[in-house]
């Protein structure tokens, strides 16, 4: 708890496809997902998110368990898929791959 109000808690995500993006705008995250909309989420109280790239997502805070939670729920709108690795993942994270009809000859 005393890491959380010296240095604070942070995770970092990394956005992957054609055509995925995400801004943040104040406490506003708006991610472009392939959807047929934009998704928008707001931080909860105290969680701060900023985006140093459009395919990048930094979540900030002084608890340890609202930063990983918010960020669980940012990854939730498009988890990472097996075949081609696009969708939202955490960056210390290593995706499986998985071959695709081609590769049972």
């Amino acid at each position: 708890m005393v890491t959380g109000v010296t240095e604070g808690f942070k995770k970092t995500l990394e956005v992957n496809g054609v055509g995925y993006r995400v801004q943040a705008q104040g406490s506003k995250l708006t991610m472009n997902l392939g959807f047929s909309h934009q998704v928008i989420m707001d931080a909860p109280e105290g969680i701060k998110v900023e985006c140093p790239s459009a395919n990048s997502i930094v979540i900030s805070g002084a608890d340890k368990q609202a930063v990983g939670q918010f960020a669980a729920q940012v990854r939730e709108k498009r988890p990472p898929e097996p075949y081609k690795g696009k969708g939202i993942k955490y960056s210390d994270e290593h995706i499986r791959r998985k071959e695709g009809k081609a590769g049972k000859k």
